[in-house]
């Protein structure tokens, strides 16, 4: 779960150079042609404002900048061998390398962590087409090289996994890579936009238990930024649906959302709620906690789409949008339903 600290890192950085562009410039050097070009195809102005708005028609986007071309080509190539080489020494280094080899990790974690691996591309590819927004590449060329390098970078870590004595290649973790890959190309190329957002929640697990908070230690860490990344009974995942984009005609607010939730309770372990040590003796059983999955329905706020001409705070707009935001839930789990005053 390093990967997805990586992801948001990237995120982070993508937008801000994406708020740096200098709009002004890329003005002063739209070629007449171009003009006379655009006038042509769309001679309201109306509408041209209208298509200017939702990324369907933008003559600075023929302006590709070269020099902003080599720095994004740079900033990916730095970034990606940074991320390798901090992978390898941080943790493909501590474990035994073997030969290529598989292993069926499908029915693990109640399949949490594959939702994570989806929403992990997809963030990346947002992160990666920001970037090369800002050059003014042509918008289908950057969507597919967006999806297709984040769908690379995950694929290669799936090779280290697939070196690694401790793991393997999973093939359910490469179905759901490209699944996160293909969510976010097929948006934008149908609708210039995500208009459902892939989101992450999570919510810190105490327990009256101490062995169960003992178990957790050992599985997730101790720390709050590790149980962020490894607890999957805390984590929940969103895919948040922008009623406005769907139903233009509506008085709804542009930045009001519906997001249905995925999580799971009850895992002390990859399938189930016992652990063995080398010589197989158990030494944690608790399979008497039942293990089971949760559904939640739960209002949610776009922040990408509330207005604002400030950078800086469309930065943080941006940014946070990639996070659902708390509010009361609707859930389903064990056969009934129930309510959560606030969900995170």
């Amino acid at each position: 779960m390093f990967k997805k600290v990586i992801i948001i890192i990237l995120l982070l950085q993508s937008i801000g150079k994406s708020f740096a562009q200098d709009t002004a410039a890329a003005k002063n050097t739209q070629s007449v042609y171009d003009t006379i070009i655009s006038i042509k195809i769309v001679p309201d102005s109306a509408l041209q404002r209208d298509l200017s708005a939702s990324g369907y028609y933008n003559p600075l986007q023929r302006n590709l900048n070269k020099k902003k071309v080599w720095i994004v080509t740079g900033v990916n190539i730095v970034g990606y061998g940074g991320v390798m080489a901090a992978l390898a020494s941080a943790w493909y280094d501590n474990y035994t390398k073997t030969k290529l080899h598989s292993f069926n990790d499908s029915r693990e974690w109640l399949q949490v962590d594959k939702v994570g691996h989806v929403y992990g591309t997809w963030i990346e590819s947002r992160a990666n087409n920001e970037l090369w927004k800002w050059t003014g590449m042509e918008r289908k060329k950057r969507i597919w090289i967006s999806g297709l390098t984040s769908f690379a970078f995950q694929t290669t870590i799936e090779y280290l996994d697939g070196k690694s004595a401790e793991w393997g290649w999973s093939w359910a973790d490469f179905g759901a890579n490209i699944l996160g890959s293909s969510t976010f190309i097929a948006q934008e190329l149908a609708w210039n936009d995500q208009r459902i957002k892939l989101k992450w929640s999570f919510h810190k697990k105490n327990y009256s238990d101490a062995s169960l908070n003992k178990r957790s230690d050992e599985l997730f860490g101790k720390s709050l930024p590790e149980r962020f990344l490894k607890d999957y009974n805390g984590q929940t995942y969103w895919a948040s649906v922008n009623l406005k984009s769907f139903f233009p005609k509506t008085k709804l607010p542009e930045w009001f959302c519906i997001s249905v939730g995925y999580g799971a309770e009850g895992m002390f372990g990859g399938e189930e709620n016992i652990a063995k040590d080398d010589n197989g003796s158990i030494i944690f059983d608790r399979s008497d906690i039942k293990r089971y999955r949760q559904w939640y329905l739960a209002p949610d706020i776009d922040f990408s789409k509330i207005k604002t001409n400030k950078k800086g705070i469309k930065f943080i707009l941006t940014v946070l949008s990639a996070f659902k935001f708390p509010a009361p839930s609707l859930e389903f789990s064990n056969g009934k339903f129930s309510v959560n005053a606030l969900h995170f």
